[in-house]
């Protein structure tokens, strides 16, 4: 079905998902304006910004080379990544998609035939038609990313920290911890009070979890790198006071899972305001 006009395909694709319908003309609930963000916003920087690798010069330009992890190598061929001339440690990622990421802990226990696989398996992918026609990723180039990797002191896991902001202003802190091993989820507007907020398939948290001791230096950070959106998810790492870019996230979760309760749907879709599309043009290239 990816040969239908967007317009039209996204309606049935958020239907599918959602069993909602969804109205293009007057978007309410936060998900509805993630789909008319992918029809209707074709800033060409998002091209740069989801791109795992082409977004650190913007993150270097806005707030510095400090924020960012260190970079080991860039590989467009799966026959270039060189597993001996990387240390023990490191993280392999595809930086034209999401859910493309190899973490090695310990080389010497590395499928190196597996890796490989899906190596070539994920350069073979395109992200825009891989679901809901993500309008940004439709012309990255495919390429892989070797960084350094992190780690915090007694975690399985590093937390993850997920910003949603509206037209500069960060809103609401997603937060994730010990992923891949007891996943857990929980939600904290910025003054740092938890929001009532889960989604399908997260256990929610089971303690109370403190906010870093620099947790305005993070939101001052979200307010720098968004402020040129409507919307963006602006994802932070801050290991022991190490504050480090994670990426750039324009349609969190393909716009198809929905909040519960369902009242969020509305109170996050409210944030988002959305630009107007000009006379005599089908889509907008800019934000104001």
């Amino acid at each position: 079905m990816k040969f239908l006009p967007p317009s039209f395909y996204v309606k049935v694709y958020y239907e599918y998902y959602t069993g909602k319908k969804l109205n293009l003309q007057n978007p309410v609930e936060f998900n509805e304006k993630i789909q008319w963000l992918k029809v209707y916003y074709k800033n060409p920087i998002l091209n740069q910004l989801v791109d795992k690798y082409e977004v650190r010069s913007f993150v270097e330009k806005k707030i510095g080379a400090q924020y960012l992890n260190k970079l080991i190598g860039v590989y467009y061929k799966a026959s270039e990544v060189n597993i001996d001339s990387l240390p023990n440690s490191f993280v392999i990622k595809g930086a034209h998609g999401y859910n493309f990421n190899l973490i090695v802990k310990d080389k010497s226990s590395l499928n190196r035939l597996k890796a490989s696989y899906l190596f070539r398996k994920w350069l073979s992918r395109n992200q825009y038609y891989r679901g809901g026609l993500e309008w940004a990723y439709k012309d990255v180039r495919p390429k892989l990313v070797a960084e350094e990797f992190l780690s915090e002191l007694d975690k399985e896991g590093i937390d993850d920290f997920k910003f949603f902001c509206f037209g500069g202003n960060p809103k609401v802190v997603q937060l994730d911890v010990d992923r891949g091993v007891n996943h857990r989820r929980c939600y904290y507007n910025t003054q740092w009070e938890q929001i009532p907020i889960t989604r399908k398939g997260f256990k929610p948290m089971d303690h109370q979890v403190e906010p870093p001791k620099n947790f305005e230096k993070m939101l001052d950070i979200c307010r720098t790198l968004s402020k040129d959106f409507p919307f963006v998810r602006v994802d932070l790492y801050n290991l022991d006071g190490r504050i480090l870019f994670g990426e750039m996230t324009f349609y969190p979760g393909d716009g198809r899972n929905d909040f519960y309760p369902d009242e969020y749907n509305k109170i996050l879709g409210d944030y988002m305001v959305l630009p107007t599309i000009p006379k005599n043009q089908k889509y907008i290239t800019g934000f104001a």
